[in-house]
């Protein structure tokens, strides 16, 4: 099991509770469990790397047991009890200096474990109906949530009293009316202190906490249906959304715009990544596919069909391999030309014609004439036509 779990570079968390992991280059998909003891209460609904040299992976179940996989052996290693399933389920997860694991809880309770013990030893309330908690990649320390009727709002662990930026409601629309929250999803934009949300009214917003400003910054739409998931490129300056009907499109975070949509996608987006390096984005959802697309010429790179609903995806930073446009530009030229160089071997070549042929071609010529013959000698003359008709009314009169 340790040899594929090597070469795995992807890794999704299934409604069935079975860890899958997918090996881009060789087209393979593994299944990492017990399927003896399959239950809908092993349920994966969050995962993270453990350390940075992603060694150990960390999965979040519905039972509220975060298990730890070890990627160079292939099998779990260890078994803690983060939670309880009164809390609901996991919306977030994440590991500070390798042995500290974060989690929260759709009932808002967001707790910080040490390593070596039964008990939290950081205990915080975000809210009620949690939908997201993100970990800055910059500062593990600072994490950020945000729901249903609970607006975005950043935290930093070592100070947990209170939040350090809490986002302000959106102001009433064109007839006075209140604008809900519904944050589905949020990113630390990179280079910067800026976050990125999209939310269940298929919005994305852009928050500043450095300004006195706690409103959004910018706003944009996408499509009709709620937002579920977002993750910004490599490049920057981008976000990708997707939502639940399946569509996922590429927006402009400095103007607001649409660049581009991703097609392929026949179910709810639940899982949405950006390589770190690679201008590609991995999706999943309820249609059981992984897909890979890639933000330059937006196509389907790799599409990998994996039995069961999923809820959860994780890259890693190994490449993956790419088909871009200039590599299937020479492949087909490759073609062309072995083409007509089969065309030139063919028309070089001398025609041969057997004997046997041409005799059979005089034996159907000669027949044909013959046949044509006999038609002609049993065809009546027109003179022997005229007499018979002659004949034939003299007989009439009598």
């Amino acid at each position: 099991m340790g040899e594929r779990s090597r070469l795995c570079s992807v890794w999704l968390g299934s409604e069935t509770g079975i860890l899958k992991g997918v090996s881009v280059s060789r087209k393979q998909a593994f299944n990492f469990c017990n399927t003896s003891h399959l239950s809908r209460d092993q349920e994966v609904r969050a995962l993270c790397w453990m350390d940075p040299s992603q060694s150990e992976l960390l999965v979040g179940s519905v039972d509220g047991n975060v298990k730890t996989f070890s990627t160079e052996k292939g099998e779990f290693t260890e078994t803690r009890c983060c939670g309880d399933p009164a809390d609901g389920c996991f919306v977030g997860l994440a590991a500070i200096g390798g042995s500290t694991v974060v989690t929260c809880a759709e009932s808002g309770v967001l707790r910080v474990w040490r390593e070596d013990s039964s008990e939290p030893s950081t205990e915080l309330d975000a809210g009620k109906n949690v939908c997201r908690m993100r970990q800055s990649p910059i500062h593990p320390n600072k994490v950020a949530t945000g729901g249903k009727e609970n607006g975005l709002k950043v935290w930093d662990l070592e100070i947990p009293e209170k939040p350090v930026f809490s986002a302000k409601n959106m102001r009433d629309d064109w007839l006075d009316l209140r604008r809900p929250h519904w944050v589905k999803d949020m990113a630390f934009i990179p280079d910067s202190d800026k976050l990125v949300t999209c939310t269940g009214f298929h919005q994305v917003h852009i928050f500043d906490p450095s300004t006195p400003c706690r409103r959004p910054v910018l706003e944009a739409e996408f499509g009709e249906y709620p937002l579920t998931t977002l993750s910004l490129p490599s490049s920057g300056n981008t976000v990708v959304v997707g939502n639940t009907h399946g569509q996922i499109a590429l927006l402009d975070l400095r103007k607001g715009l649409v660049r581009g949509c991703l097609k392929g996608l026949s179910g709810g987006v639940r899982g949405l990544q950006c390589h770190s390096s690679q201008p590609v984005v991995a999706s999943c959802g309820l249609d059981r596919f992984l897909r890979i697309h890639n933000l330059e010429d937006r196509k389907v790179q790799h599409k990998v069909y994996l039995k069961s609903r999923l809820n959860c995806l994780l890259l890693s930073s190994q490449d993956l391999e790419i088909k871009g446009a200039e590599e299937e530009g020479s492949k087909n030229q490759e073609v062309k030309k072995e083409e007509e160089d089969e065309d030139e071997v063919w028309d070089t070549m001398e025609k041969v014609e057997e004997a046997g042929d041409k005799l059979k071609r005089k034996v159907v010529e000669i027949d044909v004439e013959e046949e044509v013959e006999d038609k002609d000698e049993e065809a009546p003359q027109p003179q022997q036509k005229k007499s018979e008709k002659k004949m034939n009314k003299k007989n009439k009169t009598k």
